[in-house]
């Protein structure tokens, strides 16, 4: 089985790829700067590398062609995004997923996963949704926008015929992640996230990095041609998630919790403050309106169909913190921003 991949580079894309070769598939994965840290670690696992780009669509035609199943993994996250990198996000999440659908569409791929996210989907209330789910809120960030417009070309394909499988993950934990959750972690570790949050009742149902990697490739094994499935683990309150960090050394727990409404224009006055030092806008007005959102979605279908399976909240979290210590424990003599940055590629 020929499995072509993009976004094999990132966070989710590293795990994604060692779930799909150990099924004994051939990867072929498309990155743009073979000779980067990201594409080497990739290439250690097995995956053979295509230089690509999925903003120019011709550059996947020739390594996409002959596969038998292409896996569409990649996008931008970023909260807190500037000008340029809102035009940046919505190039690689939008025009980057219409061209490597309507490529699969054309060259006749017989299988095609997007992996797309609850995100787009929107906020569900506090009850508990499915994949029958219809958006009833406004998006609240970029990358909500750009990943619900990217969504609804997914799905447009998917009625013209293309054999297409839609995942979509709620928010996606593990160690070295990028993500407002990945910084948070390592400000915990690091001793420096304030004893303050808010939207304490907000709702999300978490999946550790590795789950969800399994999840994609089950759904790219067995998944049914022109079904959704949601891969979404425990639900939690950010409450809960922040009293179970307290069990791990780290910061202090929690003891203000602010009303969301004041959260956002306090965050306003620290995004240029985080980008002067080198840090990307992590306490942002987009994380604030984020973070006071429920995303309670159910992966029973998932379960069901596909036989995927999840770990518990809780070894999730400890899971992820106890390896940031690990990270951290050879990241002593670096200043704390690059402490709080991501490492290339995690071991």
């Amino acid at each position: 089985m020929r499995v072509f991949l993009t976004g094999s580079t990132g966070f989710i894309g590293q795990h994604l790829t060692r779930a799909l070769f150990k099924r004994g598939w051939s990867v072929t994965a498309l990155v743009r700067k073979p000779d980067s840290p990201q594409s080497l670690a990739v290439q250690m696992i097995g995956a053979e590398s295509a230089s690509g780009d999925i903003t120019v669509r011709e550059s996947m035609r020739a390594p996409m062609s002959g596969a038998d199943i292409v896996v569409h993994n990649a996008a931008a996250y970023k909260l807190g995004t500037d000008r340029t990198e809102k035009q940046s996000m919505r190039f690689a999440n939008i025009r980057g997923t219409e061209n490597v659908l309507s490529l699969a569409h054309e060259l006749k791929i017989p299988r095609t996963i997007y992996v797309s996210t609850v995100l787009a989907m929107g906020e569900t209330g506090t009850e508990m949704r499915d994949e029958t789910y219809k958006r009833q809120f406004p998006c609240r960030s970029t990358y909500e926008q750009t990943k619900m417009e990217a969504h609804e070309i997914a799905g447009k394909y998917r009625e013209r015929g293309l054999p297409l499988i839609i995942v979509c993950p709620g928010p996606v934990i593990g160690a070295n992640d990028h993500s407002v959750w990945g910084y948070f972690q390592r400000m915990y570790v690091n001793r420096i996230l304030p004893p303050v949050a808010w939207a304490p009742k907000s709702i999300f149902c978490c999946v550790s990095v590795e789950d969800l990697s399994e999840g994609i490739a089950l759904a790219a094994e067995k998944g049914r041609i022109r079904e959704t499935y949601l891969l979404c683990g425990e639900p939690q309150s950010f409450r809960d998630i922040l009293n179970l960090w307290s069990k791990k050394p780290g910061a202090f727990h929690t003891k203000i919790w602010l009303p969301a409404s004041f959260a956002a224009p306090m965050f306003a006055s620290l995004e240029p403050i985080q980008r002067m030092i080198g840090l990307p806008a992590v306490l942002s007005r987009e994380t604030a309106r984020t973070a006071a959102t429920n995303m309670y979605y159910s992966g029973e279908k998932a379960k069901r169909d596909l036989g995927w399976k999840h770990c518990s909240a809780e070894e999730m979290w400890f899971h992820t913190i106890d390896r940031e210590i690990q990270l951290l424990a050879g990241r002593r003599t670096q200043r704390l921003v690059q402490r709080l940055k991501p490492l290339d590629f995690a071991q």
